[in-house]
């Protein structure tokens, strides 16, 4: 079954619910509508009792996904991104929610809320030309949409420093190194391993799963008061002179000037 959206692709066949955002010349960069719809077709898996895995993509070569859309956001204010980020909240609550596993496939970035998304996926399988990390900083702005709160406790507390501080990109060999993601394969087996996974997680017993599933979240689920809290904070940055210069900085292809604000 097919479902028709406006800026992702949802299909289910086999037992399995795939989810693509479809922007790929955007990066597959999310906006409002993008996750909305995210939020439908999660909610569209979890509901489908024919469904037992979810995968989710970018469509294209180039991207996962790369977060916010940054020219949406350079056009937002506090108010856009208190919107923005009650979204988000509500599509981690759904992702995490699901009772199914929730696989990422990335081929290409996955970066800022892009390496955030790939991190509430239970499972996460990269293709070998794939690119990992935050960017928050680099634009004005935190990953306190589950990347300061889980990174600590995927990579480490040093390495989730530097790689919130330092916005530097992750090749996928490294970020399996770094436990960040499952697996990496070259990129003409990157479909064939995802299935592979699905076909042996459909084999498996689904409410154990479920369960299971419920049980791994339990501790980082009392993380959810951090993401509420940050996000919070996060809305006063939006539309603030200092914010708008690392938007414009990077839509105008040149390094943002952040000194002036110290």
């Amino acid at each position: 079954m097919t479902s028709s959206f406006q800026d992702i692709i949802y299909d289910t066949s086999g037992g399995v619910a795939r989810i693509t955002i479809n922007r790929p010349e955007k990066y597959n960069a999310f906006r409002e509508e993008t996750l909305v719809e995210l939020i439908e077709a999660f909610t569209l898996a979890e509901q489908d009792r024919e469904v037992g895995v979810v995968v989710i993509t970018g469509a294209g070569e180039k991207a996962f996904c790369s977060g916010g859309d940054i020219a949406w956001e350079d056009a937002s204010d506090p108010r856009g991104a208190a919107r923005m980020n009650r979204l988000t909240s509500n599509l981690s609550l759904v992702m995490r929610g699901c009772g199914k596993p929730v696989i990422a496939r990335v081929r290409g970035f996955a970066v800022g809320g892009g390496n955030e998304l790939q991190m509430l996926c239970d499972l996460t399988i990269a293709s070998d030309d794939s690119t990992f990390g935050q960017a928050g900083p680099k634009m004005g702005s935190v990953p306190v949409w589950w990347g300061t709160q889980l990174l600590p406790r995927i990579v480490g507390e040093r390495k989730a420093r530097e790689i919130v501080m330092l916005c530097e990109r992750i090749p996928a060999k490294e970020a399996l190194e770094l436990r960040l993601i499952n697996k990496v394969v070259p990129v003409a087996e990157l479909d064939a391993a995802v299935d592979a996974w699905c076909e042996r997680l459909l084999s498996l017993s689904p409410q154990a799963l479920r369960v299971a599933k419920i049980s791994l979240n339990f501790e980082s689920d009392q993380l959810w008061a951090s993401v509420q809290h940050g996000q919070q904070m996060i809305n006063f940055i939006h539309g603030t002179d200092e914010f708008h210069e690392g938007t414009q900085a990077f839509l105008e292809k040149r390094a943002p000037n952040f000194a002036q604000f110290r």
